[in-house]
């Protein structure tokens, strides 16, 4: 079974994205914030981390750019989901190895189809 990582500090959103995934059939894990994703990572081994973007703490870019640089994670496909909806903003996340660029408010289908389309 697909294995997702959902990092998201909003609680109500953490618990739309995990609903929308548990529908979908993925196994989803959960964290807070970008340290406690990088602890869960090592135990869980997800096949896809979604990440929103801006978290207290360690930024969702920050998390992004730590995965790539480790050789046991860098081939883990991230999603991003986040209210930064500038084109700039989706550049440079891309340029951080973000697979997959979704902006808030997204639909269930959105969710899905990200994570289908990196699996």
């Amino acid at each position: 079974m697909t294995t997702i990582l959902v990092v998201e500090d909003t609680p109500s959103e953490q618990d739309l994205i995990v609903s929308y995934l548990g529908e979908g059939g993925y196994n989803v894990v959960t964290a807070t914030n970008g340290q406690e994703a990088l602890k869960k990572i090592g135990d869980k081994k997800p096949n896809v981390v979604i990440t929103d973007l801006v978290m207290p703490g360690m930024s969702g870019l920050e998390l992004c750019r730590s995965l790539k640089k480790n050789d046991d994670t860098k081939d883990i496909p991230i999603v991003a989901c986040t209210s930064k909806d500038q084109e700039l903003d989706r550049l440079w996340g891309m340029k951080q190895g973000i697979a997959i660029y979704l902006t808030k408010p997204f639909s269930r289908d959105d969710i899905l189809r990200a994570v289908r389309s990196v699996v």
